[in-house]
């Protein structure tokens, strides 16, 4: 008896436990039906943030394509957009100058190159908008965006022919308020200018003291350079006029003044820009008139000889369009935002034009010291353009000195030079077609 009942308790105690696990069982899987779709949104949730915390990539802009069948070579080392050209005096360097934070000095020897090797020099915490090299290639001057200075660096050669760089000690004092436009050296390697938008234009020694400032009164300015001569500063702007002073020296080489030599005066609108021939000689504007014009600038200002205009011609131009002269005076070159067009100083007739050169409106625009290209940038390259009108331009002029010359020696002497630059043409003109 007593035996039954303890089985019969056990009996119960088995089934009350077993009723208890099945509704634990019963709350774990409701627990488990209302917890899935709180993890589920949770898992979402992350997934959602790690994709808002992933940066989008970043896509390269792609370099913008352009050829022509008088397109040298195009430099395309420089990762920003290049805003400066110059070329050394003695033809061997193109130094370029970019918002990627360096100065790139390329060999002109190597232009027809499929390679193109380049030089580079680092601006630290800032990056440089003018580059100008010095007299004696061996060293360059530059503005600095942020810093609103000059500062001048040495090119020091070293034992495998290449260059390191170094800066001077110490920049120029900043004397600019408005936006600093151009700067240049003499050939003279007498005085440094620098000039901005604001009418200011100051004369510099090469340690930066100030020498002299000039008030343009031309509103603002809109160009401004130092003549090849090293005699010059001249500048054009919202007037429709080219003012020119000369910076004066004693023959011991102490400064002594600025004074006003002649104005360029014809145009009807404001002058974009201007350029001089190599031996100063001639010099040519373009205005926002619509036209280009062409000045014999050998005159005797002190005697109030006034510049002599040669030719107007009309072409097309837009804000900013720059202008350049071969350094033989011969070809005119002229940039109208994206767009080239080549002209004969001699006839004013339209060359050659070159369409879309570069993504963005065109920055600068050399001939080299040889009259053999034309450089241009605009964006991140550098376009090489052959200077074909330049060698035509020479040979015509050649041939009608040889038709006027009287004397054996001299006319065999025009003969060699027009065979030689007609074979240089030849050589240009063959590589271009194929």
């Amino acid at each position: 008896m007593f035996l039954e009942q303890q089985i019969s308790i056990f009996v119960l105690v088995a089934v009350a436990v077993g009723r208890q696990k099945g509704e634990l069982s019963e709350q774990n899987e409701q627990k488990k039906d209302t917890n899935a779709p709180m993890e589920e949104n949770a898992a979402k949730a992350s997934s959602k943030k790690q994709k808002q915390q992933q940066r989008p990539r970043k896509e390269k802009p792609q370099q913008h394509t352009f050829s022509h069948k008088l397109l040298a070579s195009s430099l395309k080392n420089h990762s920003g957009s290049i805003t400066c050209l110059d070329f050394s005096s003695n033809g061997k360097y193109l130094a370029s100058c970019s918002d990627d934070r360096t100065i790139r000095i390329w060999s002109t020897k190597d232009f027809l190159d499929r390679d193109h090797k380049c030089l580079r020099a680092n601006v630290e915490f800032d990056h440089a908008t003018l580059v100008r090299f010095s007299p004696d290639s061996r060293a360059f001057i530059t503005w600095l965006a942020n810093g609103e200075t000059i500062r001048i660096y040495k090119m020091i050669k070293k034992d495998d022919g290449t260059f390191s760089f170094k800066a001077a000690s110490e920049d120029f004092p900043q004397k600019h308020k408005g936006i600093v436009i151009n700067i240049g050296i003499a050939e003279t390697g007498k005085f440094i200018m620098s000039a901005s938008v604001d009418t200011t234009i100051v004369i510099w020694d090469l340690k930066g003291e100030v020498l002299a400032t000039i008030n343009t009164n031309q509103m603002t300015n809109s160009h401004v350079a130092v003549s090849p001569c090293g005699r010059f500063v001249a500048s054009c702007g919202f007037t429709p006029d080219v003012k020119v002073w000369e910076v004066c020296f004693a023959k011991s080489g102490e400064f002594k003044e600025v004074t006003r030599a002649f104005d360029l005066k014809g145009h009807s609108a404001g002058v974009y820009s201007f350029d001089f021939s190599n031996d100063s000689r001639r010099m040519v504007t373009v205005s926002k008139d619509g036209t280009w014009k062409l000045w014999d600038t050998d005159v005797e200002y002190k005697k109030k000889q006034d510049p002599y205009l040669l030719r107007t011609v009309p072409c097309q131009v837009s804000e900013g369009s720059r202008i350049a002269l071969s350094p033989d005076g011969r070809v005119v070159a002229i940039s109208n935002g994206c767009d080239i067009a080549m002209y004969s100083a001699s006839t004013g007739e339209l060359e050659e034009e070159f369409h879309g050169v570069h993504s963005e409106e065109i920055t600068d625009l050399k001939f080299d010291i040889n009259n053999h290209f034309l450089v241009s940038s605009g964006d991140r390259a550098i376009h090489v353009f052959h200077n074909v009108t330049g060698y035509r331009a020479a040979i015509q002029d050649m041939q009608t000195m040889l038709k006027k010359a009287s004397n054996d020696g001299v006319r065999q002497r025009l003969q060699q030079q027009i065979t030689d630059a007609q074979n240089a043409l030849d050589t240009v003109l063959n590589a271009t077609k194929n």
